[in-house]
């Protein structure tokens, strides 16, 4: 996926009035009465899935690591109880190869009509096209965090969603194909070329004839150290309040540092076409790293993006969010 205008735009946060007590939980002030209503979230369990994911090696199409990983994915779906479809689809890529793309669908009570839809993509890039070293352009990413971490969150919820269910029908789609866009080396083909094929064929194609949700959150890059998630730009365009929703809700259970009340810029990811097609309106939570020019962290789409870029209190702090958002829809 590829930023479009990174700048981020700072503004004033207003306090927040309240009658009662407060209290400080990991370095954020939250108020004493909040309580939480969904289940815990366990990263333990969550550093496992992404561990798991990682174990195949990178998850290109048309390579064996996908398919055992897809394969994986389904199985663990269907051990929690979800109603899994699989739209396997040939889509295109920048230079004409045809990709072999599985988008993995996960349904849990299926019988409700009023749903939310959680997705991430779990394939990862054929090429390591910003690694330090041009020996590598040509090189698998691992994915570690720009994959394996929503996919790892969501097979956690997933199980927690099997113990207890919540009052709406929840969708979990692992989006395949999102990675495969022109890398930095080719210079005739445009750089926003064949990102986020398989959203954009869910997008037209649902597994559900016209299906519709209340919202959708897209995880993408969430597992890194003291990663910080910005309200994106696109997400704020098509679905402002689900972004104060979540931005709220994390405040309110503590993880003010990670979900920063500011703007930031704007994305081509998975929730694009989810909802300009769709219509569904989506938000992504996705890192922006202050420290580098491109916003993503130094070892996005290079060797590095490994296990090593993967923290379990991140990973809590964007899980229990998420399960907190569903548990809370009446």
């Amino acid at each position: 996926m590829i930023f479009r205008n990174v700048t981020l735009t700072c503004f004033m946060v207003g306090l927040l009035a309240c009658s009662c007590g407060q209290k400080t939980v990991n370095n954020t002030t939250v108020s004493e009465r909040y309580e939480q209503v969904s289940p815990d979230f366990n990263s333990d369990s969550a550093f496992y899935f992404v561990d798991k994911q990682v174990a195949f090696g990178p998850r290109v199409p048309n390579t064996e690591a996908h398919r055992a990983c897809g394969d994986y994915l389904v199985s663990q779906l269907e051990r929690f109880g979800a109603k899994v479809i699989e739209q396997k689809v040939d889509l295109k890529a920048f230079d004409g190869t045809i990709l072999h793309a599985r988008n993995i669908i996960g349904a849990f009570n299926p019988e409700k009509t009023d749903r939310i839809l959680l997705f991430a993509h779990w394939d990862t890039r054929p090429f390591s096209d910003k690694d330090p070293d041009e020996k590598n352009y040509h090189t698998p990413v691992l994915g570690a965090n720009d994959g394996a971490s929503g996919v790892g969150v969501l097979l956690e919820v997933a199980r927690i969603l099997q113990e207890k269910a919540p009052d709406l029908g929840v969708d979990i789609i692992f989006f395949d194909a999102e990675d495969y866009g022109t890398p930095n080396f080719v210079h005739d083909i445009p750089s926003g070329e064949g990102w986020c094929l398989g959203s954009e064929y869910w997008s037209n194609n649902p597994h559900v004839p016209g299906y519709k949700a209340r919202f959708g959150i897209l995880l993408d890059m969430v597992g890194a150290p003291d990663a910080t998630f910005y309200k994106e730009s696109i997400s704020r365009q098509y679905a402002r309040g689900i972004v104060e929703k979540v931005w709220g809700t994390a405040r309110d259970l503590g993880y003010g540092k990670h979900f920063v009340d500011k703007d930031g810029g704007g994305i081509t990811d998975d929730h694009l076409p989810v909802n300009e097609n769709r219509g569904i309106p989506s938000i992504d939570i996705i890192q922006y790293d202050l420290s580098t020019d491109s916003g993503f962290g130094w070892y996005h789409h290079t060797t590095k993006d490994d296990m090593s870029n993967i923290s379990k209190e991140t990973l809590k702090a964007v899980g229990q969010t998420v399960l907190e958002v569903v548990y809370k829809e009446k």
